[in-house]
């Protein structure tokens, strides 16, 4: 897949001499949708604005679609659509009126039919008179993509979007970014909540502290950081485990009715069989068995611990 964002020894040094970012090189492909994660202050909104031409870098260079950010700063930001994470608009604008004026500071002829267009996918186009003060803040994000898309963007960065917005109309903000991206817009995602990101994303990248830590397929993250644990409900319980399972990776609750282990998922096929099979040969008995996965919540808490 071509690369349609190259983020080369990137750096950012604020005057009071704060180092935001720190040699960032990342490349982003045309058409995936890519999150970035990272805690508070990690230089997410940071890296986002110097690609959107926003805050000016202090070291390296950002190139979007073949344009250098600085020196074709027009024809590269004219490839982006940009969901900041404040609404900067004029409060007394309608919902319609406000998307074709975005539209219109790229140069855009005006299309009236892609304005609804938009303003439907996004559940706006009953409140498309409405002037923007008098919108909900569920209605007010979604407002923020609809100025986004006006101009028809191959680029779509979505920082914190989903922020106050409700869990159904969330799913549908989903479903939005899934048809953008099978249509060829690379979706860059910022979010706080670690399930947008594991339901959505081809791939996964973590920031800390203006570093990249990992990057990652989210398939492949989850194969190989996602430990999975297979848990047996007991009956009758144990006291003790049985001599010839200690050295077994298990955990036997304080109750003794539950047993736990804790496995790779690649693990699975050669350890799960042999397993059950010393446990029968124990003679324990269990009447129900149940297998969960590691999270990418849990595999971010943990990388991000291990860097702090």
């Amino acid at each position: 897949m071509a690369t349609i964002i190259r983020i080369n020894n990137l750096s950012k040094i604020y005057a009071s001499g704060f180092r935001a970012l720190n040699n960032i090189s990342l490349d982003i492909r045309r058409g995936e949708i890519f999150a970035l994660l990272g805690p508070n202050g990690a230089g997410k909104t940071t890296l986002i604005s110097i690609v959107c031409g926003i805050v000016t870098p202090s070291e390296g260079s950002v190139s979007v679609g073949g344009h250098d950010i600085v020196a074709d700063y027009r024809a590269s930001r004219a490839l982006i659509g940009l969901v900041p994470q404040e609404l900067t608009t004029d409060a007394f604008e309608t919902a319609r009126g406000t998307v074709a004026f975005s539209r219109g500071l790229f140069g855009k002829a005006p299309n009236p039919g892609l304005i609804e267009k938009i303003l439907r996918d996004l559940s706006l186009w009953d409140k498309r008179d409405n002037p923007i003060i008098s919108l909900s803040g569920g209605m007010k994000r979604r407002l923020l993509i609809a100025k986004a898309l006006s101009h028809e963007p191959q680029i779509l960065f979505l920082d914190e979007p989903t922020a106050g917005v409700d869990v159904s109309l969330r799913r549908d903000m989903w479903q939005l970014v899934r048809r953008l991206r099978d249509s060829g817009v690379t979706v860059i995602l910022t979010t706080h909540y670690i399930e947008e990101a594991e339901e959505m994303a081809d791939r996964v990248a973590v920031i800390n502290k203006g570093e990249i830590i990992l990057v990652e397929e989210k398939a492949e993250l989850m194969r190989k950081l996602g430990k999975k644990q297979l848990t047996l409900q007991l009956d009758p319980p144990l006291e003790t485990l049985p001599p010839g399972l200690k050295s077994r990776a298990l955990e036997l609750s304080p109750d003794g009715r539950q047993l736990t282990y804790t496995y790779e998922s690649s693990d699975e096929e050669s350890g799960i069989v042999p397993l059950l099979e010393d446990i029968r040969q124990a003679g324990i008995r269990f009447h129900d068995l149940q297998t969960s996965q590691r999270s990418l919540e849990d595999i971010f808490v943990s990388l991000v611990k291990e860097e702090a």
